[in-house]
């Protein structure tokens, strides 16, 4: 297969990534199944993807025209065989392997021969369920950020696949105008998210653990420093405090580091159980639409 033969992308799983990568497949020419099982994620999805698209035509990144033709390209299902001639998969449910692998195995038996697979994962390696897609010559890690805001995405091939399948990959993310990152070896921090995943690890340390200074100060301090339009705490509200949680408790259980359970356990008993998560649900760390770190007198450093 050649970068020109993709033409339908399938979206497995509607939820906060699947609604991005979802719209910037449409907003470049795809065809666009997004699949979930769970009618209300479904919903929402029909909900956010339109907002997604408004907002990028607010920040003058799409026209009204643009943004209705994309619109247009993205047809919602909890039918699994409305994918079965997707070209090429890509999958962004919650970080469990046995739950991946599961999903995996369904859509092998319901798509093509040629259907591309690909994992969004931020914390696994592909290797981890690479055999339960039935192809894993065919199947990579095509990790997103933010398909908007932070135009990168890492591919991570495991040790069986095959190289045309990383050079279709880093075809394929150059027409949706992602800046490809090809890693030589399997690694779970990928490349940004490591470098990131450090710096949140200290904000953690400092305004949680040893609370040392606010919530509000640390983030104020890394985007002054670093010129960042929002810090750590700011940064998971946007993506989303229960992904956050399941990152966390995945990367626990992996280093059996009790200071990162100690986190997961904090998010999930003081925000995720009360609701808060972030700003898809109008309260985590901040509150939303009008956050203080958006406030012209934050960075000033005015507490309210």
């Amino acid at each position: 297969m050649k970068v020109d033969d993709i033409r339908k992308i399938l979206v497995v799983g509607a939820g906060t990534m699947g609604q991005k990568i979802a719209l910037q497949c449409a907003r470049y020419g795809y065809e666009v199944v997004a699949y979930d099982p769970m009618a209300k994620s479904l919903e929402n999805a029909r909900v956010k993807i339109p907002a997604l698209a408004e907002e990028l035509v607010a920040q003058q990144k799409m026209t009204t025209e643009s943004s209705e033709a994309a619109l247009s390209r993205i047809h919602y299902t909890s039918q699994q065989g409305d994918g079965a001639d997707a070209d090429l998969l890509s999958e962004s449910v919650p970080e469990a392997v046995d739950l991946k692998a599961k999903v995996f195995g369904q859509f092998n038996q319901v798509c093509e021969p040629k259907t591309i697979f690909t994992t969004n994962t931020s914390t696994l390696v592909p290797s981890m369920y690479a055999e339960a897609t039935g192809r894993p010559a065919q199947f990579a890690a095509l990790h997103f950020l933010d398909p908007f805001q932070a135009p990168l995405v890492d591919i991570m091939p495991h040790p069986g696949t095959s190289p045309e399948t990383v050079e279709l990959l880093v075809a394929f993310a150059k027409t949706i105008r992602q800046v490809p990152l090809v890693l030589k070896k399997e690694f779970p921090g990928y490349v940004s998210n490591a470098i990131v995943g450090a710096m949140c690890d200290k904000a953690v340390q400092i305004a949680l653990v040893d609370k040392i200074a606010s919530v509000e100060d640390v983030d104020r301090a890394i985007m002054i420093h670093l010129n960042m339009p929002q810090g750590p705490f700011g940064l998971w509200d946007f993506v989303g405090l229960d992904t956050v949680w399941h990152v966390s408790q995945a990367a626990a259980k992996q280093s059996g580091d009790p200071g990162a359970q100690q986190f997961a356990d904090m998010l999930k008993r003081d925000y995720i159980d009360k609701g808060w998560l972030g700003v898809k649900s109008g309260r985590g760390f901040y509150t939303y639409p009008d956050p203080l770190f958006k406030r012209p007198e934050f960075l000033g450093g005015d507490p309210e």
